[in-house]
Parts: structure tokens; sequence; C-alpha cells
């Protein structure tokens, strides 16, 4: 693959701040066994014909002993690392004027504890650009290794055509998985286009875009993985053709194949794929089964309908099904509390953790937590690390399945701060022409009351002896009856909050105590279960 960044290590240089050392000026190179910055620039030049340079790297970033350069700052407030950048930008300009095509010579000087006394790292090349004093950010790129804990790798600014992670002389990134052979490219052509992601070498790597979850998945054919984030830093205005359509991803795959054969994770796509890459691109699925009504996405996890048959063979009717109860309600999301309202139970922190499957773990190192604090802060946990969320976000710490949170409506925020989509509804049947309570000393649908443990509280005295369904849920919290269009529910407690949430989630009501209807497919919240109730 093409050379990105040229770099090489000088060594034997005395003085690592004198500008004409490092550089080597024309008449000496005869005599010099090594060569130097000057030689470096012109043996590799930015465009060529035939053997003659056309044009020259303009931009040239300075690696010294960090012990060097925090001796400058200590002593001269870094003004020996100013001299030298300046001085060599002025030999840069005056041996390769005429090759700088009205380039800005920039040079930057930093430290590194790798390097031993008297040597420098140069760096310059198609992937290594110095913004301007005054140029903003574009891009913000960090990376994952399970979506959790996202690590800051580089800024890409306007005027800054590529971008090079990892790879020979590329921008280090942390949790690299892929070795020093494997290089990620990010190609930006101006603020008003979509940065394309590109992986090398070609054919190596499956490449993918996730328009609703906003990064791109990268994986190895060993089963490595890298997400990676390309976010348009803040203040810096939308692109234009965000104002009438949604952008299309800049990587789209119709098979992993073909992702293999053309390589990079770069796929043209033909006029069908890229409509199924804008709806995705707009948070739209572009799957029938995904899709409501209004185009929206169900957040929530949906169970196999329990009501579904085969259609009838010839000869055969309804009669050969025995009937069976259709009514089910199903846990299909965790309401996180403010702890900050339950400050006298000492409760400093509730700490859900997710197995690989993404369902509430017991296991030592589960794939992911999601906690919230007694400031009422939320975290993602991961093996990575902690880092602070907020909602809304998605989280896929293994393949194929994903955990979503959502914030509280403003109606709930007092009491909630945010709800987790689970991956997987756990549900239960409901008989007909009965009705049943729900709470902490009901035995009904106690198989959906999956933090009737202490385990997911932490206090500050180290105790665990208070289950976690005493935040927020009563002995008896509301009593339900299917009926024919719906559920009546009946608040059995008058500090039992309850609230009705629409098919989608939204909020819809808070229930009182008159008996009140909840329609088929509805969402009602008591205590921190989202509870829906099917037909």
């Amino acid at each position: 693959m093409p050379t990105y960044v040229q770099h090489a290590v000088l060594g034997r240089i005395p003085d690592v701040f004198n500008a004409e050392a490092i550089w080597q000026t024309p008449g000496l190179a005869l005599f010099s066994r090594r060569p130097l910055l000057r030689d470096l620039l012109e043996r590799s030049p930015r465009e060529h014909k035939g053997r003659a340079a056309t044009r020259c790297f303009s931009h040239v970033t300075l690696t010294l002993p960090q012990e060097d350069v925090d001796d400058d700052y200590h002593l001269t407030r870094g003004a020996r690392a100013r001299d030298l950048a300046q001085t060599l930008a002025v030999l840069h300009q005056k041996d390769f004027g005429d090759l700088l095509g009205g380039d800005e010579v920039r040079y930057d000087v930093v430290g590194d504890t790798m390097l031993a006394p008297g040597e420098i790292e140069v760096k310059f090349g198609h992937a290594v650009y110095l913004p301007a004093p005054d140029e903003k950010v574009l891009y913000n790129v960090s990376v994952s290794r399970d979506s959790a804990i996202w690590h800051t790798v580089c800024a890409i600014y306007p005027n800054q055509r590529l971008a090079l992670i990892g790879g020979e002389g590329g921008v280090p990134a942390q949790g690299w998985p892929f070795g020093a052979d494997a290089g990620l490219l990010i190609l930006n052509d101006g603020p008003d286009a979509v940065p394309v992601v590109q992986m090398r070498p070609k054919g190596a790597f499956d490449c993918r875009f996730d328009p609703r979850s906003g990064y791109y998945t990268i994986k190895a054919p060993d089963g490595q993985r890298l997400l990676l984030k390309v976010a348009r830093a803040a203040g810096m205005p939308a692109r234009a053709s965000q104002q009438s359509e949604p952008a299309a991803p800049a990587v789209w795959q119709k098979r992993a194949d073909t992702s293999a054969n053309l390589g990079m994770g770069a796929v043209a796509v033909d006029g069908a794929y890229r409509n199924a890459g804008m709806r995705a691109a707009a948070g739209v699925s572009a799957g029938p089964d995904a899709r409501r009504g209004d185009g929206s996405i169900d957040l929530t996890a949906v169970p196999a309908a329990p009501g579904h048959k085969p259609a009838n063979r010839p000869g055969e009717s309804d009669a050969t099904y025995a009937p069976v109860s259709q009514q089910r309600v199903s846990l299909v999301a965790l309401a996180l509390p403010r702890l900050s309202r339950y400050r006298d139970t000492g409760a400093q922190a509730m700490e859900l953790p997710f197995n690989r499957d993404l369902a509430l773990s017991t296991d030592a190192q589960p794939a992911i937590s999601l906690m919230v604090d007694a400031a009422d802060q939320l975290y993602a946990c991961t093996a990575e690390g902690r880092q602070r969320i907020e909602a809304p976000a998605t989280f896929s710490p293994v393949d194929a399945r994903t955990l979503r949170l959502l914030p509280a409506a403003p109606e709930m925020a007092d009491r909630y701060r945010a709800i987790i989509c689970l991956a997987q509804a756990i549900s239960n049947g409901v008989a007909s022409g009965a009705r049943f309570t729900f709470g902490r000393n009901s035995a009904m649908l106690a198989t959906l009351r999956v933090l009737d443990s202490p385990r997911f509280l932490k206090h500050a005295d180290g105790a665990d002896s208070t289950s976690a369904d005493r935040i927020g849920l009563s002995r008896n919290a509301f009593s339900f009856e299917a009926v024919a269009k719906g559920y009546t529910i009946g608040r059995l407690s008058a500090t039992q909050a309850l609230y009705h949430l629409d098919d989608k989630l939204k909020f819809v009501a808070s229930v009182g105590e008159a008996p009140y209807l909840l329609p088929h497919g509805h969402h009602l919240v008591a205590g921190h279960y989202v509870l829906r109730f099917e037909a």
C-alpha cells in the first residue's frame, strides 16, 4: 500500500535544538553517511513527474526526547522548541520554495519518552497535517473495543485531507487490535462531504457503518474488532446536504464477501442500496419488521407473537388447534432511578451487570455494567474501565446484540434517570377473566422482578441486605385484569408511582387512583420495571 507517513529516526545529534544540524545544508550531503531532514524531504516528494520532484511536503513533526523538551519548558518556557520550529520552517522555505505550490510550511515539536538522548524522530507525508493557529476542529475521532469506553485518538481539521490511525507511522490508538501491518484511513473531502473510512491492507477487514449507533465496526478475520466514531465537533455547522436529506453512510456493504473482494470496506452502491443507506442514516431500519407505521424504530425487545400459527393446509381448519390464552405481560426495559431521592437507604449506587448475551448477569466479570450513583450520574463499566455516559446511547459490547439507553420523559424525570431497553424481553402468560396484583409481596409475575436482590445496590458501609425492589416498588403496587380493549389497571398503594407509556415508549399519562384502561401493546412503569401488556 502507499506510504502515507514518512518517518525516520535521526541519531547522534549532540544538540537536538540545533536546526542546522537537523536540516543539513546543501553541499554537505556528500560528506554525510546518514540522511538528515533535508535529504529525507528531497528523497520523498509529495508529487513527482518521472524522477523530477514537482511538489514537496510542507508539514513536519519533530519528536525530541521528552527529557529535553521538559528541560526546555522548565528553563525557557519552551523558547528553544519554538525557535527550532521557526528556523526549520525558514530553511524549508528557502530550499524548497519552488516546490511548495503555495502551501504554508509548518513545523511542530513534541516529546517522547521512548527516544534516547540525541535521537529525533521526523514525520511527514500525506497523512501528516498541522493545523493553522486559528483553524477549528471539524471531526473528533475516537475508538472503543466495547462501545462503552471510548478513547480519543485524534482530530481532523477542515483542510486536512487524510488521517492514518494505527499502522506504520499512523496515530496510535489505545487498544489497537490489528497489529502494525494494518492501518485505518479516514478521507476528508471538506466540511460538506461525508468522511470515508477505509481499512488497509485491502480485502483483509470487514468495515461496516451502523447509522443508528453512529459508529463503524471493523472486524479482522481472527475475530478481533474495533469500533470507530467520527463525530462532528461541537460548534461546527452541519453539512449543507443535511438540510434537505440525510447523508448516506460512507461505507455501505451488500454482503460481507463483497467487502472481501473489493477491500477496505468501501463498496460502490446502486440506487436501491443508496436509498437504503439514507434511510438507515436517518435512523430508520431498511427491514420491514423493524418499522412502525410512522417509520420510527421499535426500540423495545419484541418476543415472538404467541398467537401466531401457520396457515391452514387444504382440508384443515382452526378446529385442529387447541385454544390457549394469548394474554402476556413482558418485561422489556429497566428504569434507572434517581438515587438522590433515596438517600435515607444509604444506597451509593445501583449497578446492573449484563453478560455476553446482554442478560442480567451474576458473573464476576460481565460484558458491560450500567450504573447510576448517588449523584444521579450515569456510567458504563467494562473491562476497559469506567466512563460517564448520557442518554440516549447505544452499547454493543458483543456482536448481534444491543443495549439502548433512553432518557426518561420529562414527566418522569423527577424519579428516573434513564431507561435501559433490554436486548431480549422476558414474558409471562396471563390467564384471562381474573384480576392479579404486582408488587414485592405478589408471587404473580415474580419472574419479571429481576432486580429483587441486594446484589444490585451498593452501600457506603458495605451492607447489601436491601433488595433493589425496595426502592420505588410497593408491596402491592397495582392490580391488572385483561379485558376486551386492553387491561384495567388499578393502583393499590397511594405512594406507588405508575406511568403509562405507549407502544413506542413515549410518555402518555400518570396513573392515578381511578381505574385506568391500558391499551394492548402499551407499557406501564412501576418501580424499576417497564412492562408491556400484550393481547
